[in-house]
């Protein structure tokens, strides 16, 4: 007999990393020099005295027992502390934080915890992936908020329609935003908020791009709105911040009602964040200089990046924020086939901007995930493409 899979999958398409990883890997098997810019996998590494710490923690006795769902009481004090001194938001550290196997874990699972069939997420597009595929995964489904460059990348919440608002449980957008790199505008989460009341929604903000922010720019926390907060939670990863991707850290921080339900549904799927980790993350995010590094070094590929487009005759904006170049696609072909052709002609992987939602249409991202002279190789072998 056939084997017999869940449906539910086929309404999700491939994940855009998985998909570029596999052709990356194909050309690399043909012995073709390819320059990946499309994957925002920080290339620095932790800062030392990171790894030394961890490396300590691991030869705890205790090191490899099971974790808990809520995190050491140690590690939830010390992102309260963080978002004290940091955002200047005061958080009770037993009932509004919780620690999470990273953002996208975190943001999936909000999506299983709040929405049902016949129900629907408001979604930032362009936007992170898995604010559509979460909300596929539930049976639910999606409607976007425009992010448009006109707008600054901010989304028209009066242009949601009646109908959906109706069926919406949750909203869900990022700032810094993935892949625009637009902050969060003035007010916006006092409108999120009050939008969020007026139709009984749960709203997320993703802040993986916390500490990424240039040009005197901050990078203002959801939860310094008192309207947001009272409904909503933030997603504040650590991944792109501290150069740890693969370490899983991330938290949820905020409602203490969508805290709980968030960690029930946890207490079904995982087991929790290593404790070694953990107790790591507690002491650094008590160093206020380790997320610092990694800002100075991508405003630097950003500056030299969006020269070196302007040079070949693509008009880039700088990003206030992320890591990344959100590039208008300079010929009249679609991002994807724009984005192919650069990886068969040139060697070079950009995302197309339909990864991100319809809304990316006419635009590819690039990651400034790699040294200078590499960046700078690949846009002099897109001119070439050109």
């Amino acid at each position: 007999m056939t084997l017999r899979f869940s449906a539910r999958l086929d309404a999700v398409p491939e994940y855009v990393t998985a998909r570029l990883n596999r052709a990356i890997a194909e050309e690399r098997a043909k012995g073709i020099d390819v320059i990946s810019l499309g994957i925002g996998d920080p290339d620095v590494p932790p800062d030392a005295r990171l790894r030394e710490r961890l490396a300590e923690e691991v030869q705890r006795d205790d090191a490899a027992r099971y974790p808990t769902n809520l995190g050491l009481p140690d590690l939830r004090e010390a992102v309260a502390e963080h978002y004290q001194s940091r955002f200047g938001v005061t958080v009770d550290p037993r009932t509004e934080v919780l620690p999470l196997l990273g953002a996208k874990e975190g943001i999936a699972h909000l999506a299983l915890s709040v929405l049902d069939p016949g129900t629907l997420s408001l979604i930032a597009d362009p936007g992170y992936p898995v604010y559509a595929s979460g909300p596929m995964l539930a049976g639910a489904s999606t409607h976007p908020l425009p992010l448009l460059a006109e707008h600054g990348f901010q989304p028209n919440l009066a242009d949601v329609p009646s109908a959906a608002a109706a069926l919406a449980r949750l909203l869900v957008c990022g700032y810094p935003n993935n892949p625009t790199g637009a902050v969060a505008a003035e007010g916006l989460f006092d409108s999120l908020g009050g939008f969020g009341e007026q139709h009984g929604l749960v709203l997320c903000h993703d802040h993986a791009y916390a500490e990424i922010a240039y040009d005197a720019v901050a990078a203002p926390s959801a939860l310094a709105s008192a309207a947001f907060r009272a409904r909503g939670i933030e997603i504040l990863s650590l991944s792109k911040s501290y150069s740890i991707p693969g370490w899983r850290v991330a938290f949820a921080v905020g409602s203490p009602e969508i805290i709980a339900v968030l960690h029930r549904l946890k207490t079904q799927i995982d087991s929790g964040m290593f404790p070694a980790v953990q107790r790591t993350i507690a002491w650094a995010l008590r160093q206020p200089d380790l997320a610092t590094a990694p800002r100075a070094l991508y405003r630097t590929r950003r500056d030299i990046a969006c020269a070196a487009l302007a040079a070949i005759g693509i008009s880039v904006t700088p990003p206030a924020g992320g890591m990344y170049l959100w590039v208008p696609v300079p010929t009249d072909e679609t991002s994807l086939a724009f984005s192919e052709r650069l990886l068969a002609e040139a060697a070079v992987v950009v995302t197309p901007g339909t990864a991100y939602g319809a809304c990316g249409e006419g635009y590819v991202r690039i990651a400034l995930t790699l040294p200078e002279d590499r960046l700078t190789e690949a846009i002099s072998r897109i001119a070439g493409a050109l």
